[in-house]
């Protein structure tokens, strides 16, 4: 420290999963950066020696030995360094695991440090226990003839200056003692408004507690299963950002922060705001929007920008982690799968792949439409992406005549038949490729089960699994809006065509006589139930009055009621579908993922849901 300054880091460094060696060298090589850069305090993510994302991998002990052997070889590499380095790696003690950050510095380990407050919502009370307060005086073995303090509450300091004592938390917590400085090991995934909660939090903490913080997080290269993660990264003082690696950027904050600065702010603490630190559940609960899920106008381009980018950094880290040479998508000329396209696009112009990989699919059947398969060819084209056109129509009728359905009974069987064909012509043409099925399913077909089993309902990636079908069209007509003429006419020609799965013979005049709002309900309706019920665990009699001050100038009573007793009706039934979906992103603050967000018996009765909604309809 010098003139009262101390330089920090919050580094996110390129990891895989689960392969401890190659973790341990990245973050070796990300050591020699910042101590090139006279970095004194160095911040790495939870769990990055393995990984935040192992899951059940957790429970092996070949693991955890390696993550021990990748701790000492880590330790051993700071021999001669002054600089302070935070670690997250799992512990096990007293035969029970722990989620711990290791303090290291010349060569030694100074202490473990484990996690307080864990997530039952990611699963980490599935592999973790939480610390208990105190328990400062316990040794846990590491290595032999190594041994560390294990204890949550202890603290750091910078070389023998006594002035900078450092508190060491991991993930949420509101633990800042006497300390001059936090550094936090978390591992906050990336969603719509996150990054905007995590400034706000870092700045009221900061001020509250009068220190500085440093915050580190996973970048894009952990698991994608259900969730993607962005490198965001901060160092805040008494209220201020000092430095923050943008979401999805490069990953490293540094900042020297003035500790003598601190000491005159205690003694004047009267004068700073006594900010509470945010509730995360509460960034957009009171959202009475008709359009709960549509960002205002003034955050817009931020919101549309990050669902796009998180869309395509999880499709990139999948890809690149399996190897796969090309990206097979079905393109119907409706919105889903243009959005889904548009992603990927996304996706291969940040692996800097040539768009010529994406095999974009085009699958007339008995009732495709003129408008959405000229709209379906001219995307393709305008993309840039291989076309390639495959009929469903022959293949079909001979699926009828083996298994003997009367292809003029346009019945569940017709529809279905050809909803399964398009899948199986897409994994096929991805296992001729070396590809991934791109799923194109958004979250508001999910929630009403309105997918095919084991047709469209399945995939190897799902990119629009957690985007209702209110923010698809949002997200297109925005793209459109920033598009060259030609993709932008196409585009909001696409955003404007009736939704329609397309299954059943058009009209008379040729146009689409399958008009999805008609059969399960408006999906701006759809959207408010799935938003207000789920998100928020509103109970029928309160979603209703919601709905009718919402929508009292274009429902009446009847037509609510209506389709929120479907809607509750299809959302239990429907459940199944849900449970063994494929893996696929969460961008926002709502997902139906069966492994993270929504784990629901696919037996549960409705009974007592629709029997408020039918005592709501007889008074109404």
């Amino acid at each position: 420290m010098k003139h009262g300054l101390v330089k920090v880091a919050a580094v996110s460094p390129k990891l895989k999963v689960a392969d401890v060696e190659y973790n341990v060298k990245a973050i070796q090589e990300e050591i020699v950066k910042m101590a090139k850069q006279q970095v004194e305090v160095l911040v790495f993510p939870e769990l990055c020696l393995c990984g935040y994302t192992c899951g059940d991998l957790f429970f092996q002990p070949f693991l955890m030995e390696r993550c021990l052997d990748g701790l000492r070889t880590l330790t051993e590499f700071t021999k001669g360094s002054s600089m302070l380095v935070f670690v997250g790696l799992p512990i096990a003690c007293e035969g029970k695991l722990y989620d711990c950050a290791a303090v290291i510095c010349d060569g030694k380990v100074l202490g473990v440090v484990p996690k307080k407050t864990l997530r039952g919502e990611s699963y980490e009370t599935r592999y973790f226990t939480p610390a208990m307060d105190g328990g400062s005086g316990v040794l846990v073995p590491l290595w032999k003839g190594e041994n560390a303090v294990f204890g949550a509450n202890r603290l750091f300091t910078v070389g023998s200056d006594e002035k900078v004592k450092i508190c060491v938390v991991i993930g949420e917590d509101d633990r800042a003692s006497e300390a001059t400085m936090v550094v936090n090991l978390s591992a906050s995934s990336e969603i719509v408004g996150r990054a905007k909660y995590r400034r706000t939090k870092m700045q009221a903490y900061t001020a509250k507690h009068v220190c500085v913080c440093v915050c580190a997080n996973p970048c894009a290269t952990e698991s994608t299963t259900d969730e993607v993660f962005s490198g965001h990264n901060i160092v805040a003082q008494c209220g201020e950002i000092l430095s923050e690696s943008k979401p999805f950027g490069t990953g490293v904050a540094i900042a020297e922060v003035d500790v003598e600065r601190l000491f005159c702010e205690r003694v004047n603490r009267e004068d700073l705001p006594q900010s509470e630190i945010v509730d995360a559940d509460d960034c957009s609960l009171c959202n009475q929007s008709p359009m709960p899920f549509i960002p205002t106008e003034e955050e817009n381009e931020e919101t549309c920008e990050t669902v796009l980018s998180i869309q395509a950094h999880a499709l990139a880290t999948r890809m690149t982690h399996i190897g796969a040479k090309t990206a097979v998508i079905g393109i119907s000329g409706g919105l889903d799968s243009t959005l889904a396209l548009l992603a990927v696009v996304r996706a291969f112009d940040l692996m800097k792949k040539d768009r010529k990989d994406i095999i974009a699919i085009t699958m007339p059947g008995f009732g495709t439409t003129g408008k959405t398969y000229q709209n379906a060819l001219k995307l393709i084209e305008l993309t840039g992406a291989t076309l390639r056109e495959i009929s469903i129509k022959e293949s079909v009728l001979q699926h009828f005549k083996d298994i003997g359905h009367d292809p003029a009974v346009a019945d569940i069987t017709y529809e279905n038949a050809q909803a399964r064909m398009r899948t199986l012509i897409l994994m096929d043409v991805a296992n001729q490729t070396g590809g991934l099925v791109i799923g194109t399913g958004d979250l508001s077909e999910l929630a009403l089960g309105w997918c095919t089993y084991s047709g469209d309902h399945i995939s190897n990636y799902s990119l629009n699994c957690s985007i209702p079908k209110t923010l698809v069209k949002h997200l297109v007509a925005y793209v459109a809006g920033k598009s060259e003429e030609a993709l932008s006419k196409v585009l909001f020609s696409i955003a404007g065509t009736d939704i329609s799965p397309e299954l059943l013979p058009p009209d008379a005049q040729g146009k689409i006589a399958q008009k999805t709002e008609d059969l399960v309900g408006p999906y701006e309706l759809h959207d408010f139930y799935l938003y207000h019920i789920i998100r928020c665990g509103c109970s029928p009699s309160s979603v209703f009055a919601l709905a009718k001050k919402t929508f009292a100038d274009k429902y009446d009573d009847a037509t609510l009621l209506k389709w929120l007793r479907n809607f509750y009706k299809r959302f239990f039934s429907q459940q199944f579908k849900r449970s063994c979906s494929p893996d696929g992103v969460k961008v926002g603050v709502l997902s139906l993922s069966p492994r993270t967000d929504w784990r629901m018996p696919s037996d549960a009765s409705a009974a007592i849901w629709l029997a408020e909604v039918d005592a709501l309809a007889q008074k109404n």
